[in-house]
């Protein structure tokens, strides 16, 4: 089997709340993602989604996608899509870094080599490790009362965990924690997201202030180095994100002691190949990890299903629902929350159908 062509999509993603806040001012109110088609000689294509957090989140913007596969697009044509190892060592060989812009295409490739198996991707990832995933919600960024009454909302949902994006004025974030701990019941986890937006000294003060609550911290500060230090001052669970970008950096933190959980994004580090080597690290360590993406619709949420039940439950922090955030479906077959959980297609592949109607004509054709 080979590739012979892949096509990319466009598509506009609105939030039901409207507006998404996170640290340092940063907003989103539609999402830019892209679909991405991988043709085959066989007949048979598979599809991904890759959508990046804007352009201040990541060293990953939208349009960067694109244009990155119109760069690497020729450059896989006639390589087999199941030798997954071939390929991505070959991907990275023939364009440096920009791990975004290959990881669709790798994922596309795993729905293909799922449906030349008739299996769905978790089987081809690991097996069943669980039946169904628990979920995060995300709450954006707003006054401390705001916050805590959405959380109140999504607890009726069935949601137990929450992620609070903070980042912001030290002493509003101070209140944006406690007000949301305050409101929740002693089992449930309460995660404060800086996503980078606090310097050393602000963390240390917010972690100081916080101390007798139960709450995780998640990447306070910029650098690896300025994380390490926020860390070895509080004896709160300690998350990283940002700096988690591969391997070598996965390696380097566990062997610093440097967090309790990380923060596994797909496409951040380039795919399920390398997704799922660092999950298989993390297992082996007993790190646990919130497996999710950068932002994304319905084959973004299958793919991260996928990934996600095939992870031992105890090592599986969390995931997300991301195509719950939005009001516009792009595939069929995507896995839909309930009572605070989902769980990955039993059919072969990502087990999800585009729905070209809503994707439109192809942004990008190649072979």
């Amino acid at each position: 089997m080979k590739i012979t062509g892949i096509k990319a999509y466009k598509v506009g993603l609105p939030l039901k709340e409207g507006r998404y806040n996170w640290s340092n001012g940063n907003f989103i109110e539609v999402f830019d993602s892209t679909v991405v088609a991988v043709e085959t000689d066989a007949g048979i294509t598979g599809y991904a989604e890759c959508c990046p957090l804007g352009s201040a989140y990541l060293p990953a913007y939208a349009h960067g996608v694109r244009a990155g596969l119109e760069e690497i697009g020729p450059k896989v044509i006639g390589l087999d899509p199941t030798d997954l190892n071939v390929l991505n060592r070959h991907m990275d060989a023939v364009l440096r870094g920009h791990p975004y812009v290959k990881a669709p295409i790798d994922i596309a490739c795993w729905d293909i080599l799922g449906k030349v198996a008739g299996l769905p991707v978790y089987k081809l990832l690991g097996g069943a490790a669980q039946e169904k995933v628990a979920l995060y919600r995300a709450i954006s960024q707003e006054a401390p009362e705001v916050m805590a009454k959405k959380i109140a909302g999504y607890k009726a949902e069935g949601y137990t965990k929450f992620q609070l994006k903070v980042g912001g004025d030290a002493d509003q974030d101070i209140d944006r924690i406690r007000a949301t701990r305050e409101i929740l019941d002693a089992s449930d986890i309460l995660v404060a997201d800086a996503n980078t937006g606090w310097t050393r000294a602000e963390a240390a003060r917010i972690c100081a202030e916080v101390a007798d609550l139960d709450v995780y911290i998640e990447q306070p500060c910029p650098t690896y180095e300025e994380c390490l230090s926020v860390r070895a001052r509080t004896a709160r669970p300690f998350v990283l994100d940002e700096v988690i970008d591969g391997v070598g950096t996965l390696m380097k933190a566990l062997a610093d002691d440097a967090m309790d959980i990380i923060n596994l994004k797909i496409s951040k580090v380039g795919g399920l190949t390398k997704a799922r080597l660092m999950r298989d690290i993390c297992v082996a360590s007993g790190t646990p990890m919130t497996i999710e993406d950068t932002w994304g619709g319905d084959i973004v949420t299958a793919t991260i299903a996928h990934l996600a039940r095939s992870t031992p439950e105890e090592f599986t922090f969390s995931a997300t629902d991301f195509n719950s955030y939005g009001t516009v479906d792009i595939a069929s077959g995507a896995p839909k929350r309930e009572n605070g959980f989902m769980t990955a297609s039993d059919a072969p592949g990502l087990g999800i159908t585009p729905l070209f109607d809503v994707l439109g004509d192809p942004v990008v054709a190649i072979g």
